[in-house]
């Protein structure tokens, strides 16, 4: 029998028992929906943290105090407070590190401000103003303090959005004075919105102020947590590390111990942001297709049914001359069509569930065409794996035997 009359008879067949073919491919359907929700909502919140890092600054590397890994999106510092990383690092850095454009120290620490009856708690981060283009921090409203008012150690602050509205619900801030802690300041510019970070925390949720102000009237101490480095270009990230962590172990005495901080470049992080999301992508896309698993053996289940209610069928066809191999055919085409049946509508419906998340503003999502195609491949070869051992089982009635059953 021909192949094109054995797919029309498997489309008669599939379309007689309605109810009955769509439970059977309901398996196939949520398990591709699934597995396209989940592998584009995993690679969009890839590409948003990767964003999110490459927002930090270009060229960028991150000298911290201690020895400090990143987990999952997250620093853990491994050892306790150390105080040897301090200001003048940052000036021995840009003065003898060939690679290296801008360096910029920092400090930071979670404070409580407050401006007339409002009061809030935010994190302050005292700052050179190198640090603003390394790290592509640009002013919406007002202005950058200057290196002057550095020096001074004068209380001028750049708030990010989020404090603005929270603390000034709708006012102009440029030049009201809030106090952190019990210091007042003057707020000279509002920074423009940069969004959550790599950790999750609200990048907009802050205040700057001048790196000497923080140290001295702030916080007290003469050590920094943190160096921002901009390399003078991206091919010489790992040069620039190197030369770094020669000149700091020099500089804090550190022959034969080890190291008391931290460097990491961009490429680093992003390499292991997107081992890590690339990993989660994976894992719940795995879990997702156990459903694919579970809708193939709903197609066995169903074909195994079919061959018993059609053994009158079998035996007549094969009475009347046909071979074992298109009695084959025909069940492993009801099951690849089954399984194809599914393999569409989930596509569809995982494809829409995907758009309509992110238009509606759930969860930034990228929708993977190749992983649309490589569900639906991989229901088509469920679907025939299904089939095989109900169509060899027809294959196999002889019949004489096939037209006595009942």
């Amino acid at each position: 029998m021909k192949l094109s009359r054995n797919l029309i008879l498997s489309l008669e067949i599939l379309t007689a028992h309605k109810i009955r073919t769509g439970l059977s491919i309901l398996g196939i359907v949520v398990g591709i929906a699934a597995v396209v929700v989940m592998v584009s909502a995993g690679q969009g919140a890839e590409q948003k943290i990767l964003n999110h890092i490459r927002n930090m600054g270009s060229n960028l590397i991150v000298v911290s105090a201690g020895q400090v890994k990143i987990i999952a999106g997250r620093k853990r510092q491994t050892i306790d407070t150390v105080t040897t990383l301090i200001p003048d690092d940052a000036i021995a850095i840009m003065a003898r590190c060939p690679s290296v454009a801008l360096a910029a120290p920092a400090v930071s620490k979670k404070m409580s401000i407050r401006w007339g009856s409002e009061i809030a708690n935010t994190n302050i981060v005292g700052m050179t103003t190198d640090g603003f283009d390394i790290r592509n921090i640009s002013i919406a409203v007002g202005r950058r303090f200057l290196p002057s008012e550095d020096r001074a150690r004068q209380r001028v602050a750049i708030i990010g959005r989020t404090l603005r509205n929270n603390l000034f619900d709708g006012e102009d801030p440029i030049d009201q004075r809030i106090r952190i802690g019990q210091v007042p300041f003057e707020i000279v510019g509002v920074m423009s919105p940069k969004g959550m970070d790599i950790t999750g925390s609200d990048q907009d949720d802050i205040i700057i102020v001048p790196l000497e102000t923080a140290l001295r009237r702030l916080m007290n101490i003469t050590y920094i947590q943190t160096i921002y480095v901009r390399a003078l270009d991206a091919g010489l990230l790992e040069t620039a590390e190197q030369e770094m962590g020669q000149l700091l172990r020099q500089r804090h005495r550190l022959k034969g111990k080890r190291d008391d901080f931290t460097i990491q470049n961009q490429v680093t992080l992003l390499e292991a942001e997107r081992e890590t999301a690339a990993a989660m992508t994976m894992l719940i896309s795995s879990i997702a297709g156990i459903s694919l698993i579970v809708g193939g053996v709903g197609i066995l289940a169903v074909m195994l049914i079919s061959v018993r209610e059609r053994t009158n069928e079998i035996g007549l066809r094969r009475a009347v001359g046909a071979l074992r191999r298109d009695i084959r055919y025909q069940f492993l085409i009801e099951a690849a069509l089954l399984a194809g049946a599914g393999g569409v509508v989930g596509a569809a419906i995982g494809v829409g569930l995907t758009s309509a998340v992110s238009l509606l503003g759930y969860w930034h999502t990228i929708i993977s065409w190749p992983a649309v195609g490589a569900a639906f491949a991989f229901s088509i070869a469920l679907g025939i794996i299904s089939g095989i051992y109900p169509a060899i089982r027809a294959a196999m009635l002889e019949p004489i035997e096939a037209l006595r059953a009942d």
